[in-house]
């Protein structure tokens, strides 16, 4: 704990943990979802600061579940703990109400079952294409070679952008959601980057005003809500939402689970003797390593877990505690890829519940079957590192290696 507490309204005396002790620094992987779990069989309800703000912490799949549901108290107008006020407002995850729900209504098309089975063979040729640069090699550094850069090529093909931009896409993200919080330059050198990124959708949006293609940012411009065109800051912020959370949640979750398969060379034996547990294994690696750690902002008071919460205030609720949690899950603490009963939570709940889960579990299947099919046997080059970021968790390195 820090050595100066923070002035923090705890009638209950619930315990305390402060923002830094959940998700510090770089650590080696699956550390920071170990002191996730060390803290919800502590208690599951925690108070602390985050960046001079009072927040609290849920730790129970119960309460985290019930949370999410109540999208009216727990409300998306805020999504990290360290920023209850933020000025920046990405469209549709930090909406509300009936605003919310319309933009709902008009995305789902876009990542509905039935749209995604449609681009099955855009996503086989685009990990084929990734597999060619390496697989003749036998190594890669996985997160930038493989993980950043399928899904990466997937938005610049849902976005009408040009292929050879997807670069400086990686860049940017890598810049954007990678760089330690404390580093010297960092928060400018991030800054610069979101700069960049906002000068580019402007430019693009004013292209497809201008001409409009066949591509998801023309199919918003065209788009009206309440009988209404919609604002370009709008189309602004939902581009951005898209860059922030299509390029990096399937990158994360692809490298966590290559790190699981190269460490368990016994599950992936098995896999590769039974394809048909592809499914249930990615399922089983969205519960375990569940990387994302949500906020929501309160819209008045309230109590959890006997713990009194004020109106304004922020609630982190982490994925991976939930779907860790022994309460709900047998042999919670261990990685069972062919486990029949999974209501994980690792797409949210509720009315915020994540629009692209159809696409990311196609995504995460294409790429792990091709994949074997291909490289069947690999493990990582002895004597690298595997670090884990903070923040929204993530392993930074993966150096790989196979028999060619």
């Amino acid at each position: 704990m820090t050595t100066t507490e923070p002035q923090l309204w705890n009638p209950a005396g619930c315990p305390v943990a402060h923002i830094q002790d959940v998700i510090p620094g770089e650590l080696p992987a699956g550390e920071h979802m170990a002191i996730i779990d060390r803290l919800r069989e502590a208690s599951p309800v925690y108070v602390g600061d985050a960046a001079g703000n009072q927040y609290y912490l849920l730790t129970r799949m119960a309460d985290i579940r019930k949370s999410y549901q109540a999208g009216q108290l727990f409300t998306n107008a805020a999504v990290t703990p360290n920023d209850p006020n933020p000025p920046y407002r990405w469209i549709p995850e930090m909406l509300d109400g009936k605003i919310h729900t319309d933009w709902r209504q008009l995305l789902t098309p876009l990542w509905s079952p039935g749209a995604v089975e449609k681009i099955k063979p855009k996503l086989r040729q685009r990990f084929a294409e990734v597999l060619d640069a390496i697989a003749a090699k036998g190594s890669c550094e996985f997160v930038s070679d493989v993980a950043l850069l399928f899904p990466n090529v997937i938005f610049m093909d849902l976005m009408g952008l040009p292929r050879e931009d997807a670069d400086q896409f990686q860049a940017w993200e890598v810049t954007i959601l990678h760089s330690e919080r404390d580093a010297p330059g960092a928060a400018e050198a991030q800054f610069a980057a979101m700069m960049e990124v906002v000068g580019y959708f402007s430019k693009l949006i004013e292209q497809r005003r201008a001409d409009p293609q066949a591509d998801m940012i023309s199919y918003v411009l065209g788009a009206k809500i309440d009988g209404e065109p919609i604002p370009t800051q709008d189309v602004l912020d939902f581009c951005l939402l898209m860059f922030m959370a299509g390029l990096d949640t399937v990158a994360s979750q692809l490298t966590y689970n290559f790190w699981h398969l190269a460490t368990n060379p016994q599950d992936r034996e098995r896999l590769l003797a039974e394809p048909q547990l592809w499914p249930s294994a990615i399922e089983e690696f969205l519960r375990f390593y569940s990387f994302v750690t949500p906020s929501r902002k309160l819209s008045h008071d309230t109590e959890v877990a006997g713990c009194p919460m004020k109106a304004g205030q922020m609630v982190m609720m982490p994925l991976v505690s939930a779907n860790r949690d022994p309460l709900e899950f047998e042999n919670a603490d261990k990685v069972i890829i062919d486990r029949e009963i999974n209501r994980h939570l690792s797409f949210g709940a509720g009315p915020h519940r994540c629009l692209g889960s159809h696409l990311a579990r196609e995504e995460l299947l294409t790429a792990m079957t091709m994949w074997h099919e291909r490289i069947p046997n690999y493990r990582i080059v002895p004597g690298t590192s595997v670090p884990e970021h903070g923040g929204q968790m993530g392993i930074t390195s993966l150096h790989l290696e196979w028999d060619v």
